[in-house]
């Protein structure tokens, strides 16, 4: 049974903790240099995020969707990705990254609940007959067994969060748990569009084989045809060199996309998670045509919220604040409870006798409550530098969130320039295409008037397949432009935090004046 205080014992313990907790009171938590703040979105007046195609009927809403690589309706592409999204080793280590903080969070809250758990304990010591406690109670104890028992089936503690500590732990482990999530989407939004992107280059340059193949034909029949001019005495032997120096140039070509071909081939592999192998028979789809894709008319930046490297920064700014509030709440007091009931016993005897017939009886019941206060008053200044340090980590946190607005507004203004800019060239390239084709058929109109050779024919067919050649490289960087552009608005990904200024050193919650 616990002893029973007097009242003036009772008078002085109380005494004794309203002191302490003046003390704590009177705590001098430093205070900081003034912290860093959020900047706000840059203006772009002179360099508006516009697209310039009034016509199109897209939305800023929800813009780019989730699912966004559907909009180029390629099933290849489509298997692609629902393979990566399956096997790509980035996506699961940084799901496990992700379950590993949820799993901090369930550590972190446990502190605010109360522990209650159970202990059992028995113990046989015998004591030696020429030891001390055998001396000293002269030989009486010597040889005998102490035999020990002890039963809790109610152990409690629990610790008051009056300054808000714990509850600020718990809220910085949920900012941590979501940071990991928009960090989550993140690498889900850079695998889909690094396999996009490779996905389009690899349409282009098997387009491009087959172009540089055709290329090569038409040059060694221009190469035999000098051959046979030269054996008939009508041209020299340079036309003869200089047709072949063509047609080695066009074999190097070809050669080029091959490997250039392999290496997309082998990318995919990689970031679908699977072997070389499996992306060998790829490519066999048509040119995703960049018409399919319909930009809003109107890109405003309220769109770079939902930028999950944004959305990340954002979260782990919040996780600093809160590690700031647990910094400043070690300075006070602590203030927890214990509690426990239960049966506990202790016998000397020099027989062997059984201890469950007093342990469990009504005699060794026993229970305790113990309140319990703690004050730091010298730490050899380690709260001041955990203090110092959390400062530090917001302030850093909120400048690499100032830093990554910076840079998505400038990823939005490069792609929306790289984009139109693309849209030009390829529309330019469209018209010397045309006008190539037309000079085609006025070629094959003379060359069946009998007015030209097959030659002139065949290099007017060589100037048109080599500005479909440049054409598909043009399409693919006008696709290329377009998915930059959907990383940059962040690739359909969703947050629902608003960006909101943290203070860190507003004032602890609890009893104290600040």
């Amino acid at each position: 049974m616990m002893r029973q205080f007097t009242p003036k014992q009772w008078l002085l313990l109380g005494f004794s903790a309203g002191f302490i907790l003046l003390i704590g009171g009177c705590a001098w938590i430093p205070p900081g240099d003034k912290p860093a703040e959020f900047m706000k979105t840059p203006a772009m007046e002179h360099s508006p995020p516009h697209t310039g195609h009034e016509e199109s009927q897209a939305t800023t809403e929800h813009w780019p969707h989730e699912r966004w690589w559907r909009e180029f309706g390629s099933p290849e592409l489509n298997g692609l990705m629902a393979i990566a999204l399956k096997d790509n080793i980035g996506l699961k280590v940084a799901a496990a990254r992700l379950r590993q903080a949820q799993a901090l969070v369930r550590v972190e809250g446990a502190r605010l609940l109360p522990f209650l758990d159970a202990e059992m304990e028995f113990e046989n010591t015998r004591l030696s007959e020429h030891g001390v406690f055998a001396v000293l109670n002269h030989n009486e104890a010597a040889g005998a067994n102490i035999v020990f028992g002890q039963v809790n089936p109610f152990n409690f503690r629990y610790e008051f969060d009056f300054w808000g500590k714990n509850r600020a732990a718990m809220d910085a482990a949920l900012g941590e748990a979501a940071a990991e999530k928009a960090e989550l989407a993140e690498v889900l939004l850079q695998l889909t569009t690094a396999i996009t992107r490779s996905y389009i280059k690899g349409i282009a340059l098997r387009q491009q084989l087959a172009l540089a193949h055709a290329m090569v034909e038409l040059r060694r029949d221009l190469l035999t045809m000098d051959e046979t001019r030269l054996r008939l005495g009508l041209d020299s032997a340079d036309q003869v060199k200089q047709a072949s120096i063509e047609l080695e140039q066009v074999n190097k070509r070809e050669a080029g996309l091959r490997d250039l071909l392999d290496i997309q081939r082998n990318l995919l592999a990689r970031l679908i998670g699977k072997g070389p192998d499996s992306t060998q028979n790829l490519f066999a789809g048509a040119m995703i045509s960049p018409e399919r894709i319909r930009l809003p008319a109107k890109l405003p930046l309220e769109l770079l919220s939902q930028r999950p490297d944004l959305a990340s920064a954002l979260h782990r700014a919040e996780a600093a604040t809160q590690g700031v509030k647990v910094a400043k709440a070690s300075f006070l007091p602590t203030i927890d409870l214990t509690a426990f009931a239960g049966v506990n016993a202790l016998r000397l005897t020099k027989g062997a006798s059984s201890l469950a017939n007093i342990l469990f009886s009504g005699s060794s019941f026993s229970y305790g409550i113990a309140p319990g206060l703690r004050l730091p008053l010298f730490e050899g200044g380690r709260l001041r530098g955990e203090l110092s340090a959390q400062r530090a980590e917001y302030d850093g946190a909120v400048e690499l969130y100032n830093d990554t607005l910076l840079h998505a507004v400038q990823e939005v203004a490069d792609s929306l320039s790289r984009w139109r800019e693309t849209r030009s060239i390829l529309e330019a390239h469209g018209r010397l295409l045309s006008a190539q084709q037309e000079k085609l058929s006025l070629a094959q109109q003379r060359f069946r008037s009998g007015l030209d050779d097959r030659r002139a024919l065949l290099a007017h067919e060589h100037a048109v397949l080599d500005q479909e050649y440049a054409l598909k490289t043009l399409n693919a960087d006008q696709l290329v432009a377009m998915v930059d552009l959907m990383e940059a608005l962040g690739g359909g990904y969703v947050n629902n935090l608003k960006t909101v200024q943290q203070k860190p050193e507003q004032k602890l919650s609890g009893w104290l004046p600040w």
